[in-house]
């Protein structure tokens, strides 16, 4: 199933407000239900410069592509990394399975 990506500042806010939230050591995931899978991605400057906050958002891309069919409904979803040493692909796919599986999503 394809997403939709989560752009307006609105809809982030209203995310934040008012979603579940569902935590693990390099990733926060916030969301609430919904009638089709939207998601986006919020990073901030303590990330470092422009080229790898663009990478991190690459590989969370990559992740949520990989775990999408493993979820049950459909949900708004934004993905907050947390500021680590080392961003890896395969960290991302592990925690955030994890998450699917505590959170039943």
């Amino acid at each position: 199933m394809k997403y939709v990506r989560l752009k307006k500042q609105s809809d982030f806010q209203k995310l934040f407000k008012k979603g579940k939230r569902a935590f693990s050591s390099s990733l926060t995931v916030i969301y609430t239900p919904s009638d089709k899978m939207i998601m986006g991605i919020s990073i901030g400057k303590k990330h470092g410069k422009s080229v790898q906050r663009n990478r991190i958002k690459r590989l969370l891309r990559e992740a949520f592509r990989a775990v999408q069919p493993e979820m049950q409904g459909t949900y708004n979803i934004v993905l907050v990394p947390k500021v680590c040493e080392e961003y890896a692909l395969t960290t991302y796919v592990k925690h955030l399975q994890w998450m699917i599986k505590k959170e039943k999503l």
